[in-house]
């Protein structure tokens, strides 16, 4: 199964990527493999995490405050976003 970042979803990677490696030196990586391993756990189980909407669910990320949204669209996963789980909740709703 392949997935697809919503544009918006991949700039919030790369910005948390920048932000966290630029508090300590090799965390934005650790960062980033968390959020690809919290995307493999979505592909392996794709209908497992919590629905918070229609069709879209949310997959918690270890070690770091975010989640990953997404939905499934035939055999494709698209994320709409990596989400600070103490930002506003619903801000990326519009992105679908």
């Amino acid at each position: 199964m392949k997935f697809y970042f919503h544009p918006k979803s991949e700039d919030e990677l790369n910005d948390s990527i920048d932000y966290y490696e630029k508090i300590q030196s090799g965390l934005g990586f650790e960062f980033a493999d968390e959020i690809y391993s919290t995307i493999d756990r979505i592909i392996s189980f794709p209908e497992s995490w919590q629905k918070i909407d229609d069709k879209i669910r949310r997959c918690l990320v270890n070690r770091f405050p975010f989640a990953v949204i997404y939905y499934q669209k035939e055999k494709q996963i698209i994320i709409l976003a990596i989400m600070h789980l103490k930002r506003k909740p619903n801000y990326w709703k519009n992105r679908k």
